[in-house]
């Protein structure tokens, strides 16, 4: 293609038009083919050349294939700006989809089939009928796909003529790229109507015959397209089936090891426990295996592996070692992020010493993002296990004494005070070595959970009240975050120690909120408050200090049907961004 460049030098101007036009009309074939490489090269260069659309077209007449694509490259490109000239070139068309040469017969229905003009969607009826029947499997499978173009401009038409039927009896064709274009087709026009893919048992010993011989791109298709639209009348066949494509489990293109995933969690819900476990084993070492490709399939998997460790009993199934979700130095961090999930999904009594000494390493990484990330990660596992609480706490103390950064001693706040929370009571003896770090914390979660911990446990820290006095001191500098947190911790300091002293700071804190504020949920909160303690105190204590629900970890919880569909299309932009596929689709409703 190198020597093609020279054709991109002609300037476009008006004198190098009519040159052009005069050597369109050559009666030497290799000036004419110059010609035209020259009218697309300024095409392709933005300069509008249509003024040439006749001349070029008069050059439709040959038997160079190589000129009847640049020719129809041209009436392709300008069809739409030109739409009385381009059923000109109809009858050029109709002759070229019945030349004896099979390549110019295909190249002609599929260049019909890209121009979107009405006016010429009548006249493609006939040949791409006939090309459905060609002899030759390019003219068939260039055929089929053209059937999807004449459906996205008049779907009706596709019906009225009989080609949605033409394309089922295609489905069992002999050439499998005929079957596997076909398949796209069908696949691409039961977006808008479920009913056009209607996959029979005879269908399916097909398509499953076709996949040894097809691309991968076609073999994607292929797998997607029995996983969405095919129902196995028994367990034995969804088995049998399984079987059959296990091998694309470890298939070199990823597309198509995703693609055997999906029909494998699919199928295996229509099998019984001992048959699918069995199954389902063998998806764990290719997924392992997709973890050493580019990042960005690391993070498709990894996203995909969060799904599917959720459902209930898959975790176990496939047994996978925790270490290989252990973070390289070399990782992006959006992979590190997503490998940090799936160590909190998985860990467990057998490896939490494991898993937390690898976290302490993770802490004292210096990319911020993915510190507060690991420290965010420790806590959820405190939550999720009773066993690993201590150990953890011990941990985040642990950061909060040897790291430099104050962001550490900050996200450590945080995540200490949710433990607190979902363990009251148990865990109080920290919170002195909390307190000796409170000068680094500055930024408002970290500042909320302070506060919490000081109204919670007023009466274990000897200066809570100083400490609650200096925060109101820059009462209107604080974020709303933690000015709610502050009225809610200096009334539970008040009633846990009645006094002149504290009295006065309730009282100032209630009119700092209802007086001086514009926030409508503080001014509320504070009526409340001291609605409560102008009534009953006694009601009052019961309702602020009473005891509250533990906590949980819900992190990345989805609904049961909305898992269920997220985990049948692993590998997708749905299961990816945790969206249902129908919001992806919703533009192509009919």
């Amino acid at each position: 293609m190198a020597g093609d460049a020279r054709f991109f030098g002609s300037s476009g101007k008006r004198g190098d038009l009519q040159e052009l036009r005069e050597e369109l009309h050559s009666t030497k074939l290799d000036k004419k083919r110059d010609a035209v490489r020259k009218v697309i090269a300024n095409m392709t260069l933005g300069k509008d050349v249509s003024s040439l659309f006749a001349d070029v077209l008069n050059c439709m007449q040959t038997q160079s294939l190589d000129l009847k694509k640049l020719v129809y490259l041209y009436v392709v490109n300008y069809s739409a700006t030109q739409p009385e000239l381009a059923i000109l070139a109809v009858n050029t068309f109709r002759k070229d989809s019945v030349d004896p040469n099979p390549l110019i017969r295909a190249l002609a229905v599929r260049t019909m089939g890209c121009i979107r003009l009405d006016a010429v969607t009548e006249y493609i009826l006939e040949p791409l009928r006939r090309s459905c029947q060609d002899s030759d499997p390019y003219v068939r499978k260039t055929a089929v796909m053209c059937i999807a173009k004449l459906y996205d401009i008049q779907p009706e038409l596709v019906e009225e003529h009989g080609f949605s039927e033409i394309l089922k009896d295609l489905l069992t064709d002999s050439n499998p790229a005929v079957v596997a274009n076909c398949v796209a087709t069908l696949s691409e026009m039961s977006k808008r109507n479920p009913a056009f893919l209607q996959l029979t048992d005879q269908s399916i010993q097909n398509l499953l015959n076709a996949l040894n011989e097809c691309s991968e791109w076609a073999q994607a298709l292929i797998l997607d397209s029995i996983s969405h639209s095919y129902h196995p009348p028994t367990p034995r066949a969804a088995e049998a089936i399984l079987e059959r494509v296990s091998p694309r489990l470890s298939h070199a293109n990823q597309a198509v090891a995703l693609s055997t995933v999906r029909l494998f969690l699919r199928f295996s819900d229509l099998l019984g426990q001992q048959e699918s476990s069995r199954l389902m084993r063998k998806v764990g070492p290719p997924l392992v295996t997709l973890l050493h490709a580019e990042s960005e399939i690391q993070f498709v998997v990894l996203r995909s592996l969060n799904l599917i460790l959720r459902k209930k009993g898959l975790a176990a199934v496939l047994n996978m070692d925790v270490k290989i979700f252990f973070c390289k130095y070399n990782d992006p961090v959006f992979v590190k992020l997503e490998k940090l999930e799936l160590l909190a999904l998985l860990v467990g009594e057998g490896n939490l010493e494991v898993v937390l000494s690898e976290m302490r390493d993770y802490a004292n990484e210096i990319d911020v993002e993915f510190v507060r990330k690991t420290i965010r990660t420790i806590g959820r596992i405190a939550i999720k296990f009773p066993q690993a609480a201590e150990p953890c706490i011990n941990l985040l103390l642990e950061l909060m004494k040897t790291s430099n950064g104050e962001y550490v001693t900050q996200e450590s706040f945080v995540v200490v005070a949710n433990i607190f929370r979902r363990y009251p009571g148990e865990y109080e003896a920290v919170i002195q070595t909390l307190c000796e770090n409170l000068e680094s914390i500055d930024e408002p979660e970290g500042k909320a959970a302070i506060i919490w911990v000081l109204g919670e446990y007023s009466e274990r820290i000897d200066n809570a009240a100083e400490i609650l006095e200096h925060f109101l001191t820059h009462f209107h500098d604080e974020p709303a975050q933690v000015r709610c947190v502050l009225l809610t911790g200096v009334v539970k300091l008040f009633l846990k120690s009645p006094g002149t002293a504290t009295q006065q700071m309730v009282t100032r804190t209630l009119k700092l909120c209802t007086e001086e504020t514009d926030d409508p949920d503080l001014r509320d909160r504070g009526y409340m408050y001291w609605r409560l303690l102008s009534s009953d105190p006694k009601v009052t204590k019961e309702v602020v200090l009473g005891t509250k629900p533990k906590i949980s970890d819900d992190s990345g919880r989805l609904p049961p049907k909305m898992l269920e569909t997220l985990i049948h299309g692993v590998g997708t932009l749905s299961s990816v961004y945790r969206q249902l596929p129908d919001t992806f689709l919703a533009g192509l409703a009919a």
